[in-house]
């Protein structure tokens, strides 16, 4: 079975990771959304919530699964024989931030990383952004999908 990671905090998920887990499923057998806890950052949505939201978002589709974790991403991967690590690319920026996370994980282990070019209308969209968004009352649900619900 070809196994696959998308590993982040999903705070909260967003159109963009949609995307990227979607076209994630023609490529491999299965890809594991696997939420990262870090206790020292600060979260706008509980874990909870955040595995809820892609639990819903992915309900109808067996080849996604959902999973918290902590610690290195690679060690992880070990613990679930995942051969590899999807990740998406949104600019250069992100190129050189996550080519060098890639570097390190194939140094550490033999786990591949798998680069997925986000789509046009998609590439402007983060999780900062749909927070800051949230923050100033705007109309976030074009960012995010549908499982994204927010009461104010």
């Amino acid at each position: 079975m070809k196994r696959a990671i998308f590993p982040g905090s999903f705070d909260p998920i967003t159109n963009g990771h949609h995307d990227i887990i979607l076209r994630g499923i023609k490529l491999f057998d299965e890809v594991v959304v696997a939420i990262g806890i870090n206790a020292e950052k600060k979260y706008m949505f509980s874990l909870e919530e955040r595995k809820a939201f892609i639990e819903e978002t992915f309900k109808d589709e067996p080849k996604v699964k959902v999973v918290t974790y902590k610690g290195l991403t690679i060690d992880f991967c070990k613990e679930i024989d995942a051969q590899f690590i999807l990740r998406g690319l949104r600019n250069p920026a992100d190129f050189e931030f996550e080519k060098a996370i890639a570097h390190t994980n194939r140094k550490l282990s033999k786990i591949e990383t798998v680069f997925l070019l986000t789509a046009a209308k998609t590439s402007f969209i983060s999780s900062s952004i749909v927070r800051d968004v949230l923050r100033n009352d705007g109309d976030y649900t074009v960012l995010v999908p549908n499982s994204v619900r927010v009461n104010k």
